[in-house]
C-alpha cells in the first residue's frame, strides 16, 4: 500500500508535470540540436573559412563535442545540488543557462569580423551549453519519474524523453523552412542567426510553466526523513557523489554502458548524417533536413510506446531490442542512403530512430529505479552524462574523420555495432527495476551509511 509521501498524485497535476518537463526539455534540446545542425551546415564557412570544407566540418563538429565535455561537471554540481536542494530549482536554472547561451551564439559575431576570437567564444557557449543540459536531463525525468505511480512509470517517465526528437523536430523544422525561404547567401550571411534568437522566446515560454509545478514529493518526504535523522543522531549527510560511489558504483558502469548505442547511433543518424547524405550519397541539404524532420514526427511518436511496453515486458528485455535492433540496421541504413533515393533516406533514418526509442524510451524510469532518492539525480545524471563524453560528444567527428580516412561508410557501420555490443552487455549485467517502489531503497541506503561509518565494519554494497 502507497504511503502518503509516494501516493499518486490526481490526473491532472501528474499531466501537468509532465507538459512542464515535456515542454522544458524540448526547449533545452531545440538549443542544443540547434547547435549540431548549424555545426554541420554553416559553421564551417562562418567560423573556420580559411580550413578545407571537410577539415572546416571536423572543426566544427570538434565545438560540437566540446558541449558534450561540459556535461559531466554539468551532472555533477546540478546533481548535488538538485539532490540538496530539490529538482524544481536546478532545472529552473538549467534552462536559463541554455537559452541565454543559444541566444548569445545568434548574437556572435564570425570569424570575418573578430578573427580567431569567434571560433573560440563559439566554444565558450557551446561550454555553457553542456554545461546546462548535463544537469537538465536527470531533473526532468525525475521530477515527473518521482511524481508518477509504480504501474506507468515507464510511461510517463518516457514523456520527458520526447524533448529529444520535439528538440530536434523544432531546431530542424526552423533551419529547413529558412533554407527553404532564403538564398544560400542569406542563409550564410544573417538567416542562420534567426533559430538561435527565437530561443530568447521559447525559454520565457519555459520559465513559465516550470515555476508553476510542485516539488517531487518523494524527494520532499526523504529531505524531511534525513533532517529529522540528523537531528537525532548528529550526523551530516555524506555529499551525494560519495554516497552514489560507494553504494550505487555497479548501476553507475550499467548505466553507462547502456548509453553508449543509445548516444552514439542517435548522433549518427541525425547529424552526421547531414554531411554524408550531402557528401557521400550527393544528395540536397535541405533532403537531408526534410528526412530528419520527418522521422523526427515518427521517434516522438513511438517513444511512449515503447516506454508503456517496458511497463509491461520490462525496462531491459526493450532496452535490448533496441540495442541489438541499431547494430543490425546499420549495413542496411548506409546502403539506403547510399542509393540516393530520398525515400531511402527517408525509410533509413526512420527506423533507426525507431530503434533507438526503444533503448531511448525506457532509460528514464531505468535510470530513475536504479538509485535511492537522496542520491538519485547525481547518480542518474553522472551514468548518463559522463558516457556522453565517449559515446555522444565524439561520435560525428568520428564518423566523419573515418569517412574522411577510408571514403566508405562500413568503417563507420562497425563503429556503431561495437557500440550497440557494449550496451548488450551492460544491460545483460543490469537487474530488472519495473514495479520498484522510489522510496523503498532510501532506507536501506541509510542504514548502509551508518554501516559505512562504524569502526570495524566492511563497506556496504547494495
Amino acid at each position: 500500500m502507497s504511503s502518503p509521501a509516494t501516493a499518486p498524485p490526481a490526473p491532472s497535476s501528474l499531466k501537468r508535470i509532465v507538459a512542464a518537463s515535456l515542454i522544458g526539455t524540448t526547449i533545452e534540446w531545440y538549443d542544443f540540436f540547434l547547435y549540431g545542425s548549424a555545426a554541420a551546415l554553416v559553421f564551417n564557412k562562418l567560423f573556420f573559412p580559411d580550413s578545407d570544407p571537410l577539415v572546416g566540418t571536423l572543426l566544427s563538429f570538434l565545438t560540437y563535442a566540446v558541449g558534450f565535455a561540459a556535461r559531466p561537471l554539468g551532472a555533477l554540481v546540478f546533481g548535488h545540488y538538485g539532490d540538496r536542494l530539490g529538482r524544481k530549482k536546478l532545472l529552473v536554472l538549467s534552462l536559463l543557462l541554455m537559452g541565454g547561451a543559444t541566444f548569445a551564439i545568434g548574437l556572435l559575431p564570425t570569424h570575418a569580423t573578430i578573427g580567431s576570437a569567434a571560433p573560440v567564444l563559439l566554444t565558450v557557449l557551446r561550454l555553457v551549453q553542456g554545461f546546462a543540459l548535463g544537469g537538465e536531463w536527470g531533473g526532468a525525468v525525475l521530477l515527473v519519474s518521482e511524481h508518477g505511480d509504480a504501474q506507468r512509470r515507464g510511461f510517463w517517465a518516457s514523456w520527458p524523453q520526447t524533448g529529444a526528437p520535439a528538440g530536434q523536430l523544432l531546431a530542424t523544422g526552423v533551419l529547413s523552412a529558412l533554407t527553404a525561404l532564403l538564398s544560400d547567401a542569406a542563409f550564410t550571411s544573417w538567416g542562420w542567426r534567426i533559430p538561435f534568437l527565437l530561443s530568447g522566446v521559447l525559454v520565457i515560454v519555459g520559465l513559465w510553466i516550470r515555476l508553476s509545478v510542485d516539488e517531487s514529493p518523494v524527494f520532499k518526504a526523504a529531505l524531511a526523513h534525513a533532517e529529522a535523522r540528523r537531528e537525532e543522531s548528529g550526523q551530516l549527510e555524506k555529499m551525494p557523489l560519495v554516497a552514489v560511489l560507494r553504494h550505487h558504483w555497479r548501476d553507475v558502469l550499467v548505466a553507462m554502458g547502456a548509453r553508449m548505442a543509445e548516444n552514439i547511433s542517435y548522433y549518427v543518424i541525425t547529424a552526421f548524417i547531414l554531411v554524408y547524405a550531402t557528401t557521400s550519397a550527393g544528395m540536397s541539404k535541405q533532403t537531408a533536413l526534410n528526412a530528419v524532420l520527418l522521422a523526427s514526427v515518427v521517434h516522438f511518436a513511438v517513444i511512449p510506446a515503447w516506454g508503456a511496453l517496458s511497463d509491461r515486458v520490462g525496462r531491459r528485455p526493450v532496452y535490448l531490442i533496441g540495442a541489438v535492433g541499431v547494430g543490425l540496421w546499420m549495413f542496411p541504413f548506409f546502403a539506403l542512403i547510399d542509393s540516393g533515393s530520398s525515400g531511402g533516406l527517408l525509410l533509413a533514418v526512420t527506423v533507426g530512430l525507431v530503434l533507438h526509442g526503444a533503448m531511448y524510451a525506457p532509460q528514464a524510469a531505468f535510470f530513475s529505479e536504479m538509485f535511492a532518492t537522496r542520491m538519485r539525480y547525481s547518480g542518474a545524471s553522472i551514468g548518463a552524462q559522463f558516457s556522453s563524453v565517449a559515446a555522444g560528444a565524439p561520435a560525428p567527428l568520428i564518423a566523419t574523420a573515418l569517412l574522411a580516412d577510408y571514403g566508405s561508410s562500413t568503417p563507420i557501420a562497425l563503429y556503431v555495432i561495437a557500440a550497440a555490443l557494449l550496451t548488450v552487455v551492460a544491460i545483460g549485467c543490469a537487474r530488472e527495476t519495473r514495479s520498484r517502489d522510489l522510496a523503498e531503497g532510501d532506507e536501506a541506503d541509510e542504514v548502509a551509511e551508518v554501516a559505512d561509518d562504524a569502526p570495524g565494519r566492511a563497506t556496504a554494497d547494495r
